[in-house]
């Protein structure tokens, strides 16, 4: 089960990817995400929360067990940066909720998650 909200006034977030197929290919069918699409002023805030970090970063994401946990994409940062990864806004997002899902998955960023990550982008063409 996947549980999308926004805490923005408009629901803008890219409607099109495919958040619970791809959530239950790499995580599992039982695996129950909560994905939540905020602004920077919430992001600031989780980030110097939970990071000691003192701005809003593009995602967070925190597992809650081992088959729960949640996501939080800050769209106005994704709307920043989109176009220094040479990709469109809705591929990024798309590319930052894989790198959040292999995060769900217990890895941290190195070789084997860049590996986790490129399998995939590869899978579902992102």
């Amino acid at each position: 089960m996947i549980d999308i909200s926004s805490t923005l006034r408009t629901s803008n977030y890219p409607k099109t990817i495919p958040y619970k197929k791809m959530t239950e290919h790499y995580l599992g069918d039982d695996y129950e995400l909560s994905l939540v699409f905020c602004g920077e002023k919430l992001m600031r805030r989780i980030n110097k929360e939970t990071r000691n970090k003192d701005y809003a970063t593009n995602i967070l994401s925190f597992p809650l067990s081992e088959t729960a946990g949640e996501m939080f994409i800050c769209l106005p940062v994704c709307r920043k940066q989109h176009k220094d990864f040479d990709r469109s806004f809705s591929n990024f997002v798309a590319f930052l909720f894989i790198h959040g899902l292999v995060h769900l998955n217990g890895y941290d960023h190195g070789d084997t998650m860049d590996f986790e990550e490129e399998k995939l982008r590869k899978y579902f063409s992102i």
